[in-house]
This record gives structure tokens, sequence and C-alpha cells, in this order.
């Protein structure tokens, strides 16, 4: 099969999964749309690995988001806490949109650096690694800040599966995913622990 006609869908599956990363507040749209942002990075990657295994990244994002998932359930929801402004919202857009435009005019400038990567690909990692560190410098909550963690992981697994395709990175690289998600889990545990102790 060829997996060259599915990187455009791929690239909008990743943008409109960041942003919902981004703009929502419901942890239930964020697992969902990190579940979305694990197909589209199984699609980016199957352009340079073997379809078996590029599922690696499919399966352990979906492990990572059903772990986030899980933990979440039963926690205390501090989110719903805060005041949702229709002007955070709207300023986390255009930075999203600032985002995008800069991810678009220095992709040009990555690809002459790394002849292994297509255009494609510099701009889906690329702009996972923006968006997860937007993510990172907008909050301090658990889930949120493991929700970036991840999707800057993701971008960089796009570029770095251009340039490597030995079995045991992406192995590697899958244990640091399922790290990540299990460290979440258990600091969304402890989190939910503190909220009921000073309840």
């Amino acid at each position: 099969m060829n997996f060259e006609i599915l990187i455009f869908p791929a690239l909008s599956m990743l943008i409109v999964s960041s942003l919902t990363l981004f703009i929502s507040r419901d942890w239930r749209w964020n697992i969902a749309a990190l579940g979305l942002q694990y197909l589209g990075v199984f699609m980016m990657v199957s352009n340079s690995w073997p379809p078996d295994l590029a599922v690696v990244k499919l399966v352990a994002g979906w492990m990572a988001a059903s772990i986030l998932g899980v933990s979440r359930v039963n926690v205390f929801d501090t989110e719903q806490l805060e005041m949702a402004w229709p002007s955070g919202r709207l300023f986390r857009v255009m930075t999203t949109l600032l985002a995008l435009l800069t991810v678009l005019s220095f992709s040009p400038s990555i690809e002459r650096f790394a002849p292994a990567l297509n255009l494609p690909q510099v701009w889906g990692g690329t702009f996972l690694i923006v968006m997860g560190l937007l993510n990172l410098g907008f909050t301090t909550r658990p889930l949120r800040s493991v929700l970036g963690m991840l999707t800057i992981l993701s971008g960089f697994e796009i570029m770095y599966a251009a340039v490597e395709s030995a079995i045991l990175v992406a192995g590697l690289l899958a244990t640091v995913t399922l790290g990540i998600a299990m460290v979440g889990a258990y600091l969304l545990t402890a989190a939910d622990l503190e909220v009921e102790e000073t309840a």
C-alpha cells in the first residue's frame, strides 16, 4: 500500500488533535484527541517505516491514552473550577495559528538541513513539538502537562523515524511513551489524594 497518500489526512489529524489538546478543558476530549494524534503519527511514520513496525507507535499511543483515561475517571475534576473565558480560547486559537505560520516558514530550512525528511514530515513533527511546548508553557495541571510531553515526543518520533528504523529504537520510544503516561497517572492520583485530604 502507498502510504504517501495518507500524509495530508495525517497532517489534518495532527492539526485538529493538537488544537483540541490546547483549547479543550474537558479531559474526555483531550484523551480522544490524543488517540487521534497517535493515529496521525502512525500514518506519518508509515511513510518511512514498514507498517508492522509503525503500528508500534499507534499501539503505544493508544495504550498511553487508555492509561491516562482510566486514571482520570475517578479523579476530582479541578478543571471545572476554572472559569472558561471566551477570550482565553480565542487567545489560544490565535497562538495556534501563529505556531502554524512559524512552522510553515521554518520548515523548508529544516528540510534542507535534514535531507532524509520530506516536507510534510517536517511540518507534522515541528508542529507537534511547538504545540507540546505551548501546552507545557500554558499550564501547571498534571494531565495537561503530560499531554504536552506526549505531544513533544510524538513530534520527535515523526522526524526521527525518517532517519532511524531500528526495531530497538521503536521499542525504546514506545517504552518512553508508556512511562510518561504511567508517571502522569501517578501524578493525577496523587493530586486527587491531596484534594481529598484538604477537603
